[in-house]
């Protein structure tokens, strides 16, 4: 699994809208800032997670993105799904099925997908709330950094 741009900025702005998360909406000017990419490629990650049910959106003076339900309840693995498709390493560990006509004699393949299980677990077991918590800390700990000079 290579993860694009789209998956890399995906969990970025998920990240950006959890942060706000019970305090109100953030723009997709505010998003793409934050990002530092294109309003009009933003709007391309956003429409992937709003038809994945990920993320809520409203227009007018007050609208913008929040997350369509708490961050504690989106996990990063649905969120890479939406906008990568398959997070399978290889084909032949993928759910869609393998095409490769050595699937039973691969001497590779139970190492493939030993490492697939763990590649999974992490990204199912981990919150966009986990990511927004440790990006908050990593902040704080810049912040302070920065006052001590």
């Amino acid at each position: 699994m290579k993860l694009s741009t789209k998956g890399r900025y995906g969990i970025k702005a998920m990240v950006d809208i959890a942060l706000e998360y019970g305090n109100g909406r953030l723009s997709v000017n505010q998003l793409a800032e934050k990002q530092g990419i294109s309003v009009a490629y933003l709007e391309q990650l956003i429409a992937s997670l709003k038809k994945a049910g990920l993320v809520d959106s409203a227009r007018g003076a007050s609208g913008g993105y929040t997350l369509s339900r708490a961050p504690e309840l989106i996990s990063v693995g649905e969120v890479l799904r939406a906008l990568e498709g398959s997070t399978a390493i290889l084909e032949c560990v993928g759910v869609d099925g393998t095409e490769c006509a050595n699937v039973c004699s691969c001497s590779a393949r139970p190492l493939w997908l030993k490492l697939q299980k763990r590649i999974d677990d992490v990204l199912n077991t981990t919150t966009i709330k986990d990511m927004a918590d440790d990006y908050s800390i990593q902040l704080e700990r810049k912040s302070n950094e920065t006052s001590l000079s």
